[in-house]
């Protein structure tokens, strides 16, 4: 064979090669996945969330956090095959008034019927146990809101090693807003706050006061732990419509949504 023939017949061997994958397809590509990122419900067909949800999901690191209206739960998360599977789930334990006690129910059923999934640029579609779920990234259905003029409602209390949630909390509904002008109001349970919030990058420093009214045990128990939250020198991330603050110095924290 003539030396330059068998330079093409090498050189389309190599191509043909590269263009394959080791179990035979040609140019594949990994399916998007979800992790990493946060979705929330946009519409559902077949059985409804009781109480009209809506079904947030969240993936980081292997892991699912999961709420629909009433208590979270949060496990290990397997996403192999376009199929989403969980393990064991540890959830909050607060009851829920009216139609929402059910979507706790709805939930754990979608979740460990072992639904499939297929993620579209910024839409998740999960199928399973007689409900199709049609879901949008948060940051496209609710981008970024801004730290300095929104009003922030606390939503959970974070200890060093724990998430707490709790009906006193929903009840008294700590807030707080931070103007323009570095001006802090709200309320911290009980009390009304005043006072400062000095912003650099993510770091946010408060100085708080607030009136000395007494409330009930379980109130008062909230309201000290906002307050230790907000002593001082705090790191702050926002995520849509939610927003971390977590004190640097005492490692407490809070998470607030968007009112």
């Amino acid at each position: 064979m003539p030396a330059t023939r068998l330079w093409v017949l090498l050189a389309l061997t190599v191509v043909t090669a590269a263009g394959c994958s080791p179990n035979g397809g040609v140019n594949e590509i990994p399916p998007a996945s979800p992790m990493g990122r946060s979705f929330v419900s946009t519409a559902v067909t077949g059985t409804p969330i009781p109480g009209g949800g809506p079904l947030t999901l969240t993936f980081a690191d292997g892991r699912i956090t999961a709420a629909s209206g009433c208590n979270t739960a949060t496990g290990i998360v397997d996403l192999q095959g376009n199929t989403l599977e969980v393990g064991e789930m540890a959830t909050t334990l607060m009851a829920c008034p009216g139609d929402v006690a059910g979507a706790d129910g709805w939930q754990d059923g979608l979740l460990r019927s072992q639904p499939t999934w297929t993620l579209t640029g910024d839409t998740l579609t999960l199928k399973g146990n007689g409900s199709t779920v049609t879901m949008l990234d948060r940051k496209a259905a609710h981008p970024d809101k801004p730290l300095i003029g929104t009003p922030w409602i606390v939503t959970a209390l974070l200890r060093p090693d724990a998430e707490v949630h709790s009906a006193a909390l929903d009840e008294v509904r700590p807030a707080l807003t931070i103007t323009p002008d570095g001006k802090v109001s709200g309320s911290a349970g009980c009390n009304t706050m005043t006072g400062t919030a000095q912003i650099d990058d993510d770091t946010v420093t408060f100085q708080i006061a607030t009136t000395r009214m007494m409330c009930d045990p379980q109130v008062m128990e909230v309201e000290q732990q906002v307050l230790q939250a907000l002593d001082g020198k705090t790191k702050a991330t926002i995520d849509s419509n939610e927003l971390t603050l977590r004190n640097t110095g005492n490692d407490t924290g809070l998470k607030l949504r968007a009112e």
